[in-house]
């Protein structure tokens, strides 16, 4: 709770400072969260010893559909938001969180729904001699996401309004050092919001429904990046993956995508021979091919020059078995102009992360 109470300190003096400084359609919020960690795993009942909380400040720039894109989802805001959060555990120890948002609004504007992505600092991972128990994570930096459902009143006092509701955080290293069990938490959050502009802009209309599609378009991609199996010490490994697909405009905001990924995981070569060496009841002859051929079916949301992508695969071939033929892959995409574009994804077996992918391609 005291560091609820020197945040709203600091955000009454930035606010201060800011109430001198030109009128903006920006807006700051600071809200208070306290709730569970989710159990998704029985290995981690014994970092289950409390109720998690901390704190999410943020900074927000109103939309108010000067650009097509922000008419069609309904003038949303983006910013920045910062998360300490306590998890009232030494073995997890503490978490400091920074993240690009946007607010999107629904019911005349009065529940909004935040969708965050970014990096956080644990500041207690697993040491196999320090700190041995904290098999939620095994490495200081940490990618992170956060949802946030909340009713909000904005000028209810005037600058000053009021948010309350739930939030999810999640934080996870998706493998790229072992132990990586991750951790979610479920909170209630309650908060004030403080205006910068004392103007209240006009919407601009919302454009007519025009049909708009594209013709086929073929996509080829470059992903890489570094993981480990769950094997603590078992070395850290670059891995490859080559993808091709074709994606077809519906909409504005919506594409549809079919393709094929190519994987190159190291770290299965070293799966492989440690399975063969220390587990001969499991028939792993060590010869194995540690390659993957995926098939996939995806979606892509088009929220301006980003892209929310979400792709499910199904392996053809499979010589070494490793959490199931199935997999997921979700991530962000920017585009710059309109052939090249980069992105970072996460790639998954069901809840269970095997890697973060940093891509390049090209859309001819």
């Amino acid at each position: 709770m005291k560091y609820w109470l020197t945040s709203l300190i600091t955000l009454i003096g930035l606010l201060s400072f800011c109430q001198e400084e030109e009128s903006s359609n920006s807006y700051f919020d600071l809200n208070y969260f306290s709730g569970n960690i989710a159990l998704h795993n029985n290995d981690i009942l014994h970092l289950i010893t409390g109720h998690p909380e901390g704190f999410i400040f943020s900074w927000n720039k109103k939309t108010f559909g000067n650009e097509a894109w922000e008419q069609r989802f309904n003038y949303p805001d983006y910013g920045a938001s910062f998360i300490y959060q306590d998890f009232k555990n030494e073995k997890l120890g503490h978490n400091f969180g920074l993240y690009a948002h946007y607010n999107l609004y629904f019911f005349k504007r009065n529940v909004m729904l935040r969708i965050a992505q970014g990096l956080a600092y644990t500041t207690n991972p697993y040491d196999k001699i320090k700190n041995p128990k904290n098999i939620a994570f095994g490495t200081h930096l940490l990618s992170s996401t956060y949802l946030m459902l909340n009713y909000k009143k904005e000028r209810i006092f005037d600058y000053l309004g009021l948010q309350a509701g739930l939030s999810f955080i999640h934080y996870s290293n998706a493998n790229v050092k072992a132990p990586n069990t991750s951790i979610n938490t479920m909170a209630l959050n309650v908060g004030l919001t403080y205006n910068l502009g004392d103007e209240n802009l006009e919407y601009i209309d919302k454009p007519s429904d025009e049909k708009y599609t594209e013709p086929i378009k073929y996509n080829i991609a470059f992903r890489s990046g570094l993981n480990q199996s769950d094997i603590i010490g078992s070395g850290q490994f670059p891995f490859y993956i080559l993808s091709a697909y074709a994606d077809k405009r519906l909409s504005h905001t919506s594409a549809i995508q079919f393709g094929a990924d190519v994987f190159f995981s190291n770290f299965l070569k070293e799966l492989i021979y440690y399975r063969s060496v220390s587990f001969p009841e499991e028939n792993v002859s060590g010869d194995e091919d540690y390659k993957r051929v995926g098939l996939f079916l995806g979606h892509e949301l088009f929220i301006h020059k980003t892209s929310i992508e979400t792709q499910l695969g199904y392996y053809v071939y499979y010589p070494f078995d490793f959490e199931g033929q199935t997999y997921i892959r979700i991530g962000l995409k920017r585009y710059f102009g309109n052939k090249f574009f980069g992105a970072i994804t996460l790639k998954s077996h069901g809840a269970k992360a095997e890697a973060v992918e940093f891509g390049i391609g090209v859309r001819l």
